[in-house]
């Protein structure tokens, strides 16, 4: 029976790898990396969706995009990295997004349920937390 538990330890901290990694590289490379690229000429566009102005509200998205995503994949400070995405996403849905059709918010609600169960489960055992 013990061997049978560490098996799908393995298999569960496996899936959380996965999790972490498609995750925090999907929003790196679809949406943070974007956005820094073109930091310039969009700084002082972005929306301002809570009233802290376009630019402090770009800066938090990249942070959340961009240094979170990253920690997120490493598997560093793990927990702390998944709530300003989870923040980003809630505000993308409740604000961005509240007067289009499902399929918008659908999109945000996909990365919120990820970031959500890494909150709750940790990053597993293949992460720096681990180390």
């Amino acid at each position: 029976m013990k061997r049978k538990t560490l098996l799908t330890k393995s298999y569960m901290d496996f899936g959380l790898l996965i999790l972490r990694l498609s995750v925090g590289a999907l929003m790196l490379l679809g949406h943070g990396l974007p956005k820094l690229r073109s930091f310039e000429s969009s700084f002082h566009k972005f929306p301002d969706p809570i009233g802290l102005g376009s630019e402090l509200s770009y800066l938090l998205a990249v942070f959340a995009e961009v240094l979170c995503s990253i920690a997120l994949i490493l598997g560093w400070y793990t927990r702390l990295a998944v709530i300003p995405l989870m923040i980003l996403m809630v505000v993308v849905i409740t604000t961005i997004h509240i007067d289009d059709p499902w399929n918008k918010k659908e999109f945000a609600l996909m990365y919120l349920i990820p970031y959500l169960t890494i909150f709750f489960t940790g990053p597993g055992k293949f992460s720096l937390n681990r180390r």
